[in-house]
């Protein structure tokens, strides 16, 4: 797989109060990846994540799990516009 990827990421389950967000970010970052994740009122996480798209399809793959105390029960990938901004990953306020 090459070339560039673009998706938003809907993480279900025990996802807010365990550190999703702060952990979304540092591994998207690690993997030279850009975007925003926000909390959603509905209690779930969202991510919308852009880059190489072997590296996106990993960060997918990582987000199943996500950071020590989350219980990930659903994800949902769409593919999406590319976000706005091509440096780091903004944690955007709950919407």
């Amino acid at each position: 797989m090459s070339g560039q990827r673009s998706v938003e990421i809907v993480v279900r389950g025990r996802v807010q109060g365990v550190g999703y967000r702060a952990w979304t970010k540092g591994v998207a970052e690690a993997k030279g990846l850009f975007g925003t994740v926000r909390n959603r009122l509905d209690g779930s996480v969202e991510a919308r994540i852009a880059g190489p798209a072997e590296a996106v399809g990993a960060m997918i793959e990582a987000c199943r799990e996500g950071p020590p105390g989350a219980r990930v029960s659903d994800l949902a990938v769409s593919e999406a516009p590319e976000p706005a901004g091509a440096r780091g990953v903004q944690i955007l306020p709950t919407a």
